[in-house]
């Protein structure tokens, strides 16, 4: 390995780096205008589990989609940063239409569920619809 490649795989691994990132604060704020309130209050001052629950879960699910969007990036660098953007967001996308559908479904509002400082079972069925929808989309890339 020469010192060039060296630097081109130290900027190619920052360029993902960065697309990854921008794309977990995305995903931190679409929740954020999915629910109630200041996620940062919420969680940091009040330290609400359920509102940390789905937002952990919501972390984890871009993860996991930015992490196979990576893995299967094989057209060059551009390419692969673009697809993994895009795959990001449309992950991101069809998570939000999951909380939609399933605030739809069930009854009261998951939105203010969140705030119950008492643990409620909806946020984990709520979580776990994100992380399921991350690997429809992760199954569908790869």
């Amino acid at each position: 390995m020469t010192a060039s490649d060296l630097l081109y795989d130290v900027g190619a691994i920052a360029a993902f780096a960065i697309v990854g990132c921008a794309l977990q604060a995305l995903g931190y704020f679409m929740t954020d205008l999915l629910t109630p309130g200041r996620l940062a209050d919420i969680i940091w001052r009040e330290r609400n589990q359920n509102a940390a629950i789905l937002v952990s879960a919501n972390l984890i699910a871009v993860g996991l989609i930015v992490f196979t969007a990576i893995r299967s990036s094989h057209d060059g660098l551009a390419a692969g940063l673009l697809s993994t953007a895009v795959y990001g967001i449309l992950g991101l996308v069809f998570m939000a239409l999951s909380f939609f559908a399933l605030d739809a479904l069930t009854p009261g509002k998951l939105g203010a569920l969140l705030l119950q400082e008492d643990r409620h079972p909806a946020v984990w069925v709520s979580a776990a619809a994100h992380i399921a929808v991350a690997l429809m989309i992760c199954a569908a890339i790869s």
